[in-house]
């Protein structure tokens, strides 16, 4: 019997649509709040590509994103550096140290004409990317720091996101300002170093480095570290909020759980969003654990659905 992988069985079910519905592109601004997803972090074990991510992407009927630097690089030849454990030998690290530094002459050397190429491939299936996310923002050159908010700009994105230490947010915020993007901070539950975005303290201080410096307000993260709701810090900073990560978490540092099974008041959040008419993305972050009998996709699918139904 032929072994069919949950993409090939995608794939199968597309082809079978009729043409008006292939047609269709994705749509999930929900009440006038628009819904992503953080992508390909959220499609855990899956195919991290940029055609694959895509197609994820219209599965679930998502017309915006969240989308890593990644494969978008990737698509056009970067060098992928490698992970390491925790065991890692010293040959290990040096081929890592090796990648980066190749990536970095990839990255100026690349003619951000071609990234349109990209933009348009995402745009023509229907889906925005309005945030570009980066890792290792803190050890990038002032040369590559002005090639991210290039190649954002380029993507049609709104604002660039990353995690970084508060002290270096003066920095990089310089380039923010003089690309005149906004940066969203992301947190976590850590609130008592003072270089850990989880107190809002943390992004007071950024903000008071740059005006293009913002928040990418993780409200589950926020609900488990501060063990309060999220809602008056955000109404408090709407206007400087790039977008919000949707999960669900119990306080005091309690685990994700389900949407609607912890303590997170999502729904709450998004009836601000829509009653607000704030135009900052919903941006789903999963990470729980999949049940018994279920699947990512399927899980993630029901997120989709919750935000749908709680802006209805």
């Amino acid at each position: 019997m032929m072994n069919c992988t949950r993409r090939d069985i995608a794939k199968l079910a597309l082809a079978a649509l009729p043409a008006s519905r292939l047609l269709a592109k994705p749509n999930s601004k929900f009440g006038g709040v628009q819904i992503g997803i953080n992508a390909p972090y959220s499609f855990h074990g899956m195919p991290a590509d940029a055609d694959s991510v895509l197609q994820d992407l219209l599965q679930l009927g998502l017309s915006a994103v969240e989308l890593r630097s990644q494969p978008v690089e990737q698509f056009f030849g970067a060098p992928v550096i490698p992970g390491l454990g925790r065991n890692a030998t010293p040959e290990q690290r040096a081929a890592q140290l090796a990648a980066a530094e190749a990536l970095q002459k990839w990255r100026l050397a690349a003619p951000m004409s071609k990234f349109k190429e990209f933009r348009k491939k995402y745009e023509d299936a229907g889906v925005l990317i309005e945030i570009l996310k980066f890792d290792g923002v803190d050890s990038m050159s002032d040369d590559v720091a002005d090639y991210a908010f290039n190649l954002a700009k380029e993507l049609g994105a709104r604002a660039i996101s990353c995690e970084i230490p508060v002290s270096k947010t003066k920095w990089f915020g310089q380039f923010a300002a003089k690309h005149k993007m906004m940066v969203g901070y992301h947190g976590h539950t850590n609130i008592t170093s003072p270089e850990a975005f989880g107190r809002p303290e943390s992004w007071e201080t950024a903000m008071s480095y740059s005006r293009y410096n913002g928040i990418n307000l993780d409200i589950g993260h926020f609900v488990a570290g501060n063990s309060k709701s999220p809602v008056e810090f955000l109404k408090k900073y709407a206007d400087r909020i790039t977008h919000i990560h949707l999960k669900d978490r119990k306080l005091d540092n309690g685990p994700n759980t389900v949407w609607g099974q912890g303590d997170t008041p999502i729904k709450e959040v998004l009836q601000l969003m829509k009653k607000e008419k704030y135009r900052f993305q919903g941006t789903i972050e999963f990470e729980y654990k999949v049940p018994e009998g279920s699947d990512e996709m399927k899980e993630i699918a029901r997120c989709v659905e919750f935000c749908r139904e709680a802006l209805a």
